[in-house]
């Protein structure tokens, strides 16, 4: 068995500024990501946690630009409405927002969880199936950790109609789409959420959510 590793000082500071330079990137460069790269990438996230080791994340790579398109007009039509929905007060600001990256991110892929899927023999999964959904969302912070300390930025676009996605991607009914995410090297980077600096939500200290009962 192999000794386990000492994670040292000089470690937990490094991983520390990867979690805080992490972020929803929206702005890409269209430059190709290597094969290699994307490969090493995944294979990370391939070592996530899943509740009964049943590794229900399927990916569906989105490279074809009918495809692409499709994608785009679901989010207009669902952009829309969320603006439509915002109070007055807040929805200038939330037009003037980017909020995806769909028109440069040289790598695309939608995220689905396989809620039929036969690995882990539902250990874990019978009284709360919802944790086959945890654990696709879990592979993709691992994903999202592995392409920052790979140069790359990650977004992950929500505002999309799930049942179009499902449909215009082919993908089986048994699939519960979790997750669109745009993948490429970032225009810019920043220890800030873009959100953060454009002022529409500031981040909330430790400790106001916990309760101690």
């Amino acid at each position: 068995m192999t000794a386990p590793p000492h994670f040292d000082d000089a470690f937990h500071d490094k991983f520390a500024e990867l979690v805080a330079w992490r972020r929803d990137v929206r702005r890409f460069l269209r430059d190709p990501v290597p094969r290699e790269v994307m490969r090493s990438v995944f294979e990370l996230a391939q070592m996530s946690p899943s509740v009964g080791n049943s590794q229900p994340w399927r990916l569906v790579n989105v490279a074809s630009a009918a495809k692409r398109e499709a994608v785009k007009r679901n989010f207009r039509d669902s952009n829309r409405a969320a603006l439509a929905a915002q109070a007055p007060s807040r929805a200038a600001d939330y037009a003037r927002l980017k909020l995806e990256g769909l028109d440069a991110a040289p790598v695309q892929m939608a995220i689905f969880c396989d809620r039929g899927t036969a690995q882990g023999h539902g250990l874990g999964a019978k009284s709360m199936p919802e944790t086959l959904d945890y654990s696709v969302v879990l592979m993709i912070s691992v994903l999202w950790l592995a392409a920052r300390a790979n140069g790359l930025g990650l977004g992950w676009v929500s505002i999309l109609d799930p049942e179009r996605i499902v449909a215009d991607l082919g993908a089986p009914s048994r699939y519960k789409f979790i997750a669109y995410l745009c993948i490429g090297r970032p225009e810019a980077e920043d220890d800030t959420p873009e959100l953060e600096r454009e002022g529409w939500q500031a981040r909330t200290a430790l400790g106001q959510y916990v309760l101690h009962v």
